[in-house]
């Protein structure tokens, strides 16, 4: 319910950061485009992770910063990334052939909007001309694990969480974990589980912008 002035929401690079803490050690990791890109930027201590883009690069690592671009290597948002040792450099075809083959153990979305029985939409807007379907699709249903990170929120406010998707959907049932700016929220069989929220923030902050029916985990962080 609101309370006056609100707390400042997760940034970007936080939500980015919190999701790259679920990834375990060896794991293969497809970043799609937007805020799961900046996933990469976080450094495991003890955990060595294999980031994956499905432009063509396995095993890159953080963001180039100004001065360290190298143009032949950017991530799927067309960002430059770092090397690292062992990067192999992959055409399309063989990319895809990694995604379609299972290797990939967690992708990365960003979405429009997430349903509460795992259904998600990232490619086409209301009203929208054209779309760009991508990747997403062969990686929704080739990963292992689908998670999604994205603002809980539109610019006007509006739920992402939805109980059902009203835009064109991506792929169904697929996506079990979903890091906002303001929660942690698990996909289960009865919907919406909240896990962890943003600082400041009640759950009764959170249900007000969550269409659909969402429980509270009972170890709630």
């Amino acid at each position: 319910m609101p309370r006056g002035v609100m707390p400042e929401r997760l940034t970007r690079q936080a939500i980015a950061n919190r999701v790259a803490q679920e990834f375990q050690d060896g794991w293969v990791v497809n970043l799609g485009i937007g805020i799961p890109t900046l996933c990469s930027n976080f450094v495991h201590p003890d955990r060595e992770i294999v980031y994956q883009s499905e432009n063509g690069l396995v095993n890159y690592g953080p963001l180039a910063v100004e001065g360290e671009e190298d143009p032949n290597l950017v991530n799927a948002g067309g960002q430059f990334v770092l090397p690292m040792a062992g990067m192999a450099v992959l055409d399309h075809a063989d990319s895809f052939a990694l995604i379609r083959a299972g290797y990939v153990d967690v992708t990365v979305l960003g979405a429009y909007e997430v349903a509460a029985n795992g259904d998600f939409a990232n490619w086409k807007l209301s009203g929208a001309k054209g779309g760009s379907i991508g990747g997403a699709m062969d990686l929704a249903v080739g990963a292992k694990r689908v998670f999604v990170a994205m603002e809980h929120t539109t610019r006007d406010g509006r739920p992402r969480l939805v109980s059902e998707c009203s835009l064109p959907v991506t792929a169904v049932g697929v996506v079990q974990l979903v890091v906002t700016d303001l929660a942690v929220i698990e996909i289960t069989g009865n919907g919406f589980l909240l896990r962890e929220i943003a600082p400041g923030y009640e759950p009764s902050d959170v249900a007000e912008l969550t269409q659909g029916a969402m429980t509270v985990a009972s170890d709630l962080k």
